[in-house]
């Protein structure tokens, strides 16, 4: 083993409240290699689930945790490695009833259908039939009455789907999958959408079925959760797996090493603050209330890059979003540059002063079919012309500008995005974000899905940016979009938790976005 790499395999035993943990795996899976393209999102993968456990897997973002459920629910065959369920092969892909008896994952996002009922939800494909092959719907209640009450969930089989909140959703979720036969469950950031009563409950119920003999595959970006609930922990970085370990036995200081790779006992390199403390401030936000985020103020200076960090689920993207007006707060002030902008308006936001690269290029980064030069002067057409006209011959020429700005590689602006590689679209989402001298730059994920050379090529104009005197708002989870700032701020289930600045350990960052106490 290499780069850090540690397993732990500890020998079958009992847990601590008694679960039985002999007999084979309730799923194995060894040497998963799977590859997408030139990308390897499975390097060697491994893990192994013994009955009664929950176990938890957990890793950064890219680690290789979505693509191994894909192959442990069957939705994709690995390029090699094998997968085994309860010492037996897995199914054939195309068996999928024999993969619904042998696992099932509840996702972040519900595939519960809202325009039926829960009984409808429960059984659907699967009705019964009278005569004339009408559907039995009396029985299917009863069956579906009978099915919740065997698991424990007080809802109304009658009840239309849509009414159902997050945490009923899950139950019934996880009741339907127990129908099929499987008794081994993924849990697909389960917390993400609950509040602290909720989530105990769903802690409650886990344990619950794990007494009945349930086996639960448990994936969070709240290690705090990890400790609470689950009795192993496999770590996956880099696509490999890195760690297997009994929770009780792994500090909180080691399990986030593990994430983050030896390296991370290394101080990041310091760049020098263009903060310009007596200019007005390119941000300032009071007191923002949102449906995921709670009392959240902070500024940004002239000339400063404050990173804005946070798990998928600690409501930092949606405060970024408000800033530019593709959110509106329910309470609180956002001031650019000095200007109070219309809440929920890009316009007004842009006008202040903001300058923004959203989260999803592909939906809303660009329009594929335009030109360069079109997609890069959207925000702009007030230099494009005057009186409702625009000059063709202006649009390209400032689009000329833009492309040797940002390195662009094109054999000219009319060429339509579309075209371009990965790394080339997010340079043009990024020249129009430049293209009005912003007072302040809001950037959300600013390298995803971008290869190593563009990643490195823009954030080095994010740096030359702020040097101009322009504050830079980083929203992100990726570290390499974090090592620039100034200062980072921490956002933890709806609230700023804490503040870091510059010359963080990678360990302490993470420790924080992942609600980690290291010291516990």
């Amino acid at each position: 083993m290499s780069d850090g790499e540690r397993a732990v395999t500890p020998a079958p035993a009992p847990a601590d409240d008694g679960r039985a943990q002999s007999g084979p795996p309730v799923v194995e899976a060894t040497g998963i290699v799977k590859r997408f393209g030139q990308t390897v999102a499975l390097n060697g993968a491994r893990i192994t689930i013994r009955p009664g456990e929950t176990h938890a897997l957990v890793g950064r973002n890219g680690a290789g945790k979505s693509t191994l459920v894909s192959v442990l629910t069957g939705l994709q065959a690995p390029d090699e490695g094998t997968v085994t369920f309860g010492g037996a092969a897995a199914p054939r892909l195309a068996d999928r009833d024999a993969w619904r008896s042998q696992v099932a994952c509840v996702y972040q996002k519900s595939t519960i259908i809202p325009t039926l009922t829960v009984a409808e939800n429960l059984f659907l494909n699967r009705h019964q039939h009278g005569r004339g092959r009408l559907i039995t719907w009396q029985g299917m209640r009863r069956r579906a009455q009978e099915l919740l009450t065997t698991w424990s969930v007080d809802v109304d089989p009658q009840t239309m789907a849509g009414e159902l909140d997050v945490e009923q959703r899950q139950f019934v979720e996880i009741a339907r999958a127990l129908s099929f036969g499987a008794r081994f469950i993924i849990l697909d950031e389960p917390t993400a959408q609950l509040d602290a009563a909720a989530i105990s409950r769903l802690f409650d119920r886990i344990r619950d079925l794990q007494q009945q003999g349930v086996t639960f595959l448990f994936i969070s970006h709240h290690l705090q959760e990890i400790y609470e609930i689950c009795d192993m922990v496999t770590v996956f970085r880099d696509a490999r797996h890195i760690l297997t370990a009994p929770v009780a036995e792994l500090p909180h200081v080691d399990l986030v090493s593990a994430m983050t790779g030896e390296a991370a006992a290394d101080s990041t390199e310091v760049r020098a603050s263009s903060l310009d403390s007596a200019a007005t401030a390119a941000l300032d936000i009071s007191g923002l209330h949102g449906e995921t985020y709670q009392d959240v103020s902070f500024k940004v200076g002239a000339g400063e890059i404050v990173g804005l960090a946070g798990a998928a689920s600690s409501g930092r993207t949606e405060v970024a979003e408000t800033v530019v007006g593709l959110r509106a707060a329910t309470a609180g002030q956002v001031r650019i540059a000095g200007t109070l902008p219309r809440s929920g308006s890009v316009p007004a936001a842009l006008k202040a002063g903001a300058g923004f690269v959203p989260q999803d290029r592909h939906h809303q980064g660009y329009v594929p079919d335009m030109s360069i030069a079109d997609n890069a002067t959207l925000s702009v057409p007030h230099r494009l012309g005057s009186n409702g006209f625009l000059s063709n011959r202006t649009r390209d020429r400032l689009a000329e500008g833009m492309i040797e700005n940002l390195a662009i590689k094109t054999p000219g602006p009319e060429l339509p995005v579309s075209a371009l590689s990965g790394g080339n679209q997010q340079k043009v989402v990024m020249a129009r974000a430049l293209a009005d001298d912003p007072k302040l730059l809001v950037l959300i994920n600013p390298t995803a899905g971008v290869d190593v050379r563009s990643k490195e090529f823009l954030l080095g104009k994010v740096e030359e940016t702020a040097d101009t005197g322009t504050g830079v708002l980083i929203a992100s989870d990726e570290l390499d979009d974090l090592r620039m700032c100034d200062r980072i701020l921490v956002m933890f289930q709806g609230r700023v938790t804490s503040e870091i600045n510059r010359g963080w350990h990678d360990h302490d960052l993470v420790a924080a976005m992942e609600g980690v106490d290291l010291d516990a």
